[in-house]
Protein backbone atom coordinates (compact mmCIF):
# COMPACT_ATOMS: atom_id res chain seq x y z
CA UNK A 1 0.00 0.00 0.00
CA UNK A 2 1.24 4.05 -1.14
CA UNK A 3 1.46 6.07 2.13
CA UNK A 4 0.19 9.42 1.47
CA UNK A 5 2.54 12.33 2.29
CA UNK A 6 0.79 15.04 3.22
CA UNK A 7 1.94 18.65 4.09
CA UNK A 8 0.21 21.19 5.34
CA UNK A 9 0.77 24.92 4.32
CA UNK A 10 -0.35 28.08 6.31
CA UNK A 11 -0.73 30.65 3.40
CA UNK A 12 -0.67 34.02 3.98
CA UNK A 13 -0.13 36.72 1.07
CA UNK A 14 1.85 36.59 -2.02
CA UNK A 15 3.26 34.17 -4.08
CA UNK A 16 5.61 32.59 -1.80
CA UNK A 17 3.02 29.51 -0.87
CA UNK A 18 1.95 28.67 -4.21
CA UNK A 19 5.38 28.49 -5.30
CA UNK A 20 6.17 26.03 -2.13
CA UNK A 21 2.82 23.82 -2.94
CA UNK A 22 4.41 23.58 -6.59
CA UNK A 23 7.58 21.99 -5.61
CA UNK A 24 6.15 20.02 -2.52
CA UNK A 25 3.25 18.35 -4.86
CA UNK A 26 6.49 17.53 -7.72
CA UNK A 27 7.93 15.53 -4.62
CA UNK A 28 5.09 13.54 -4.17
CA UNK A 29 3.46 15.62 -1.61
CA UNK A 30 -0.10 16.18 -0.92
CA UNK A 31 -0.78 19.79 -0.26
CA UNK A 32 -3.35 20.79 2.14
CA UNK A 33 -3.64 24.02 3.05
CA UNK A 34 -5.11 26.80 5.02
CA UNK A 35 -5.74 30.41 2.90
CA UNK A 36 -5.69 33.31 5.52
CA UNK A 37 -8.74 35.09 4.81
CA UNK A 38 -8.68 37.58 3.69
CA UNK A 39 -4.38 38.02 3.23
CA UNK A 40 -3.76 34.43 0.83
CA UNK A 41 -4.23 34.66 -3.22
CA UNK A 42 -7.22 32.96 -4.67
CA UNK A 43 -4.37 30.90 -7.08
CA UNK A 44 -3.97 28.95 -3.79
CA UNK A 45 -6.62 26.65 -5.09
CA UNK A 46 -4.84 25.67 -7.79
CA UNK A 47 -1.74 25.28 -6.22
CA UNK A 48 -2.62 22.91 -3.66
CA UNK A 49 -4.96 19.56 -3.15
CA UNK A 50 -7.05 21.12 -1.08
CA UNK A 51 -7.59 24.84 -0.06
CA UNK A 52 -9.69 25.56 3.57
CA UNK A 53 -10.60 29.45 3.47
CA UNK A 54 -9.82 30.65 7.38
CA UNK A 55 -10.05 34.09 9.16
CA UNK A 56 -6.38 35.00 9.88
CA UNK A 57 -7.04 35.56 13.44
CA UNK A 58 -8.66 32.00 14.27
CA UNK A 59 -5.41 30.13 15.29
CA UNK A 60 -7.84 27.34 17.10
CA UNK A 61 -9.90 26.92 13.39
CA UNK A 62 -6.57 27.12 11.85
CA UNK A 63 -4.90 24.40 13.76
CA UNK A 64 -8.35 22.55 13.77
CA UNK A 65 -8.52 22.20 10.33
CA UNK A 66 -5.03 20.73 10.14
CA UNK A 67 -5.37 18.43 12.53
CA UNK A 68 -8.76 16.74 11.00
CA UNK A 69 -6.56 16.52 7.87
CA UNK A 70 -4.20 14.12 9.67
CA UNK A 71 -1.38 17.08 9.10
CA UNK A 72 1.69 15.63 10.92
CA UNK A 73 4.06 18.33 9.18
CA UNK A 74 3.46 21.65 7.80
CA UNK A 75 4.73 24.99 6.20
CA UNK A 76 4.10 28.11 6.90
CA UNK A 77 4.36 30.95 4.17
CA UNK A 78 3.85 34.31 3.04
CA UNK A 79 3.00 37.79 4.32
CA UNK A 80 0.97 38.07 7.42
CA UNK A 81 1.30 41.61 8.81
CA UNK A 82 1.45 42.35 12.50
CA UNK A 83 -0.18 45.70 11.71
CA UNK A 84 -3.49 43.71 11.07
CA UNK A 85 -3.24 43.43 15.19
CA UNK A 86 -3.59 47.23 15.74
CA UNK A 87 -5.48 48.78 12.55
CA UNK A 88 -8.39 45.84 11.95
CA UNK A 89 -11.65 44.64 12.38
CA UNK A 90 -10.21 41.00 12.62
CA UNK A 91 -11.28 39.60 15.64
CA UNK A 92 -8.77 36.25 17.75
CA UNK A 93 -10.96 33.85 18.50
CA UNK A 94 -9.88 32.09 22.39
CA UNK A 95 -6.94 30.33 21.40
CA UNK A 96 -5.59 33.18 19.43
CA UNK A 97 -6.53 35.36 22.98
CA UNK A 98 -4.59 32.90 25.14
CA UNK A 99 -1.74 33.33 22.99
CA UNK A 100 -1.28 36.75 22.88
CA UNK A 101 -1.55 37.42 26.54
CA UNK A 102 1.04 34.44 27.09
CA UNK A 103 3.61 36.41 24.99
CA UNK A 104 6.62 38.44 26.59
CA UNK A 105 6.47 40.90 23.82
CA UNK A 106 4.81 41.18 20.67
CA UNK A 107 8.31 41.01 18.86
CA UNK A 108 7.87 38.66 15.29
CA UNK A 109 9.62 35.64 16.64
CA UNK A 110 7.72 36.09 19.91
CA UNK A 111 4.39 35.47 18.09
CA UNK A 112 5.62 32.89 16.24
CA UNK A 113 7.36 30.55 18.51
CA UNK A 114 4.16 30.70 20.38
CA UNK A 115 2.14 29.94 17.60
CA UNK A 116 4.63 27.33 16.79
CA UNK A 117 4.38 25.81 20.24
CA UNK A 118 0.53 25.28 19.72
CA UNK A 119 0.90 23.57 16.57
CA UNK A 120 3.11 20.93 18.25
CA UNK A 121 0.59 21.02 20.88
CA UNK A 122 -1.92 19.44 18.37
CA UNK A 123 1.31 16.77 16.99
CA UNK A 124 2.21 19.78 14.02
CA UNK A 125 5.95 19.44 13.41
CA UNK A 126 6.47 23.14 11.69
CA UNK A 127 9.37 23.18 9.01
CA UNK A 128 11.58 25.48 7.33
CA UNK A 129 10.52 27.15 4.88
CA UNK A 130 13.06 26.66 2.55
CA UNK A 131 12.83 22.75 2.77
CA UNK A 132 10.26 23.15 -0.38
CA UNK A 133 11.95 26.48 -1.34
CA UNK A 134 15.86 25.75 -1.69
CA UNK A 135 15.57 26.73 -5.67
CA UNK A 136 14.47 30.23 -4.57
CA UNK A 137 17.31 30.87 -2.34
CA UNK A 138 19.44 34.40 -3.58
CA UNK A 139 22.50 33.20 -5.19
CA UNK A 140 25.61 35.30 -4.33
CA UNK A 141 27.20 37.46 -6.88
CA UNK A 142 25.26 40.57 -8.85
CA UNK A 143 22.37 39.42 -10.37
CA UNK A 144 21.79 42.12 -13.07
CA UNK A 145 23.10 43.95 -15.60
CA UNK A 146 24.56 47.01 -13.54
CA UNK A 147 26.83 46.56 -10.76
CA UNK A 148 26.95 48.62 -7.86
CA UNK A 149 29.27 51.83 -7.68
CA UNK A 150 32.67 52.00 -5.78
CA UNK A 151 30.10 54.79 -3.24
CA UNK A 152 27.39 52.13 -3.05
CA UNK A 153 28.94 49.43 -2.36
CA UNK A 154 30.27 51.53 1.12
CA UNK A 155 26.31 51.70 1.50
CA UNK A 156 25.72 48.45 1.28
CA UNK A 157 28.32 47.53 3.83
CA UNK A 158 27.35 50.28 5.69
CA UNK A 159 23.53 49.46 5.75
CA UNK A 160 24.50 45.31 6.56
CA UNK A 161 25.94 46.03 9.75
CA UNK A 162 23.08 48.10 10.59
CA UNK A 163 20.06 45.54 9.50
CA UNK A 164 22.09 43.10 11.21
CA UNK A 165 21.73 45.12 14.07
CA UNK A 166 17.80 45.52 13.96
CA UNK A 167 17.36 42.18 13.70
CA UNK A 168 18.93 41.08 16.44
CA UNK A 169 16.85 43.33 17.97
CA UNK A 170 13.77 41.61 16.26
CA UNK A 171 12.52 45.04 14.88
CA UNK A 172 13.08 44.76 11.00
CA UNK A 173 14.99 43.30 7.95
CA UNK A 174 15.39 46.01 5.99
CA UNK A 175 17.41 49.37 5.69
CA UNK A 176 17.87 52.51 3.34
CA UNK A 177 20.74 53.97 3.42
CA UNK A 178 22.62 56.65 0.91
CA UNK A 179 25.90 58.24 1.76
CA UNK A 180 26.49 56.09 5.15
CA UNK A 181 23.50 57.62 6.54
CA UNK A 182 20.55 55.47 7.50
CA UNK A 183 17.05 57.03 5.87
CA UNK A 184 15.14 54.62 7.04
CA UNK A 185 14.41 51.48 9.37
CA UNK A 186 11.60 48.59 8.55
CA UNK A 187 9.47 48.17 11.49
CA UNK A 188 6.00 47.01 11.92
CA UNK A 189 4.96 48.73 8.42
CA UNK A 190 6.89 46.21 6.12
CA UNK A 191 9.84 46.26 3.74
CA UNK A 192 7.95 48.02 0.63
CA UNK A 193 6.77 50.59 2.83
CA UNK A 194 10.21 51.34 4.79
CA UNK A 195 11.67 52.07 1.50
CA UNK A 196 9.40 54.75 -0.31
CA UNK A 197 9.82 56.33 3.03
CA UNK A 198 13.78 56.57 3.34
CA UNK A 199 13.75 56.68 -1.02
CA UNK A 200 11.86 60.11 -0.49
CA UNK A 201 14.04 61.49 2.35
CA UNK A 202 17.12 60.65 0.32
CA UNK A 203 15.99 61.33 -3.30
CA UNK A 204 17.74 59.57 -6.37
CA UNK A 205 20.49 57.03 -5.30
CA UNK A 206 19.20 55.25 -2.25
CA UNK A 207 20.32 51.48 -1.39
CA UNK A 208 18.61 48.98 0.12
CA UNK A 209 19.59 46.02 2.42
CA UNK A 210 17.54 43.20 3.28
CA UNK A 211 18.72 40.55 5.14
CA UNK A 212 18.07 37.51 7.72
CA UNK A 213 17.95 38.11 11.45
CA UNK A 214 21.50 36.75 13.27
CA UNK A 215 18.76 34.43 15.27
CA UNK A 216 16.58 33.65 12.28
CA UNK A 217 14.54 30.81 12.36
CA UNK A 218 14.02 29.11 9.29
CA UNK A 219 10.78 27.81 9.72
CA UNK A 220 9.37 31.30 9.53
CA UNK A 221 9.59 35.18 8.76
CA UNK A 222 12.83 33.93 5.98
CA UNK A 223 13.70 37.08 4.51
CA UNK A 224 11.53 37.46 0.68
CA UNK A 225 12.02 39.59 -1.89
CA UNK A 226 9.75 39.81 -5.50
CA UNK A 227 8.35 42.35 -7.93
CA UNK A 228 6.95 44.62 -5.38
CA UNK A 229 10.05 45.44 -3.30
CA UNK A 230 11.48 46.26 -6.87
CA UNK A 231 8.73 48.28 -7.92
CA UNK A 232 8.63 50.24 -4.11
CA UNK A 233 12.05 51.10 -5.05
CA UNK A 234 11.63 52.03 -8.65
CA UNK A 235 8.45 54.76 -7.36
CA UNK A 236 11.18 56.16 -5.17
CA UNK A 237 14.25 55.82 -7.49
CA UNK A 238 16.46 53.98 -5.72
CA UNK A 239 19.75 52.37 -7.39
CA UNK A 240 20.20 49.62 -5.30
CA UNK A 241 18.71 45.97 -4.15
CA UNK A 242 20.97 44.12 -1.27
CA UNK A 243 19.55 41.01 -0.12
CA UNK A 244 21.28 38.79 2.10
CA UNK A 245 22.71 35.13 -0.17
CA UNK A 246 21.83 32.17 0.77
CA UNK A 247 19.47 33.07 3.52
CA UNK A 248 16.70 35.02 1.69
CA UNK A 249 13.93 33.98 -0.92
CA UNK A 250 13.98 35.54 -4.20
CA UNK A 251 10.54 35.39 -6.09
CA UNK A 252 10.35 35.72 -10.01
CA UNK A 253 14.06 35.91 -10.35
CA UNK A 254 13.78 36.16 -14.57
CA UNK A 255 11.27 38.46 -14.02
CA UNK A 256 12.75 40.78 -11.45
CA UNK A 257 16.43 41.07 -12.54
CA UNK A 258 14.73 42.23 -15.84
CA UNK A 259 13.00 44.48 -14.50
CA UNK A 260 15.96 46.33 -12.57
CA UNK A 261 17.90 45.79 -16.04
CA UNK A 262 15.13 48.30 -17.47
CA UNK A 263 15.04 50.42 -14.19
CA UNK A 264 18.81 50.91 -14.27
CA UNK A 265 18.85 48.99 -10.76
CA UNK A 266 21.61 47.01 -9.43
CA UNK A 267 20.46 43.48 -7.58
CA UNK A 268 23.31 41.57 -5.49
CA UNK A 269 22.90 38.68 -3.66
CA UNK A 270 25.55 39.78 -0.85
CA UNK A 271 27.54 38.26 1.37
CA UNK A 272 30.53 39.89 3.47
CA UNK A 273 33.79 39.01 3.17
CA UNK A 274 32.97 37.08 -0.33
Amino acid sequence: MTTVKKLGLIAGSGELPMAIATEARARGYTIIAVGLDPLAEKALETAADEVKWVNVGKLGTIIDTLTKAGIKEAVMAGKVPKSLLYRSKITPDLRAVKVLFSLKDRSDDSIMLAITRELEKDGIKLLSTTDFSSRLLTPEGVLTRLSPSKEEWRDITFGWKIAKQIGRLDIGQTVVVKDKAVMAVEAIEGTDEAIRRGGKLAGDGAVVVKVSKPQQDMRFDVPVTGLDTLRAMTSVRARVLAVEAEHSILLDREKMVAEADGAGISVVGYRPGA
